[in-house]
């Protein structure tokens, strides 16, 4: 495995690599590794020949008040992760080799102005620019998504569409701990008592998802039933629950392919999560 920091290196080793005949997997990280992060490995190797992972804490999908600056960068580790599963490159470029006075940035309208964009108006320009450079720069022929992060994916499908993009992207399924938290790079910022309680979005969103299962189709019900049930964990703070469209609009009726979503504070930490109706549910 080689570890390059330049647009250069990465575009001359990519181009060789074409040349050979290989398909060409890209997988966007901020590092922090996980075995979520590792499953899309896994999914990368059933369809491609080559696997790309660039590992690059974004500062422009931070808002001056979030956790840029402490956000976990445990890198050689990361490096040691990455070869272990198979990662054929990993692209750990300086912010100023992708931002140099940059002045041109990519937003995808109305998609980026419920859930997550609620509360965090710059994150998802900050990502589709981000994620348009390495789609430039890596030129992929597919790139693979965690579902956890459901609202970004939907936006960079979008992007992918609007922008023509010759490139296939592929969402690959919430990877759990074998408690049910969905696995996060910002979990290790939770104590031993507040990874706890951070079971309450696992535990009310599969109660939910039960619920949907078993006729219940009342949106606003849904959404009280699941609030009521984080209230009473008392780290926790609802930044959202709601169930969207998969165009982010806000249902009364729930439908088959609505996203159930949740963002949770457990103490300072913000955690995700979603279930997506008429999906499998997990154990």
């Amino acid at each position: 495995m080689r570890v390059v920091k330049t647009v250069r290196e990465i575009r001359e080793i990519v181009k060789s690599e074409k040349r050979a005949g290989k398909k060409i997997a890209l997988i966007p990280t901020m590092g922090a590794l996980h075995d979520g992060h590792l499953s899309l490995v896994k999914e990368a190797k059933k369809s491609t020949d080559f696997i790309v992972m660039s590992i690059f804490v974004n500062p422009i999908q931070f808002s001056p008040n979030e956790d840029f600056n402490k956000y976990p960068r445990p890198i050689e580790k990361d490096i040691e992760l990455a070869d272990r599963e198979g990662v054929d490159l990993i692209f750990n470029p300086d912010v100023d080799e992708l931002f140099d006075s940059a002045l041109t940035f990519v937003e995808v309208e109305k998609l980026d102005k419920n859930l997550c964009g609620l509360s965090r108006p710059i994150h998802f320009r900050g990502v589709a620019t981000i994620v348009s450079k390495l789609f430039n720069i890596v030129t992929p022929d597919k790139a693979f998504f965690g579902k956890k992060d459901i609202q970004q994916l939907i936006i960079i499908e979008k992007m992918v569409h609007d922008l023509n993009f010759d490139i296939e992207i592929v969402g690959v399924d919430i990877f759990r701990e074998k408690d049910g938290l969905a696995m996060s790079s910002r979990n290790v910022y939770l104590s031993e008592s507040e990874k706890k309680d951070a079971l309450i979005l696992n535990e009310s969103l599969k109660k939910g998802a039960n619920l949907i299962i078993n006729g219940e189709r009342d949106a606003n019900r849904l959404i009280s039933i699941l609030s009521s049930e984080i209230e009473k964990v008392k780290s926790a703070k609802i930044d959202y629950v709601k169930i969207v469209s998969k165009e982010m609009v806000d249902v009364d009726t729930v439908s088959v392919g609505d996203i159930l979503a949740l963002a949770v504070f457990i103490g300072k930490t913000r955690l995700i999560d979603n279930y997506i109706v008429g999906g499998k549910l997990w154990s």
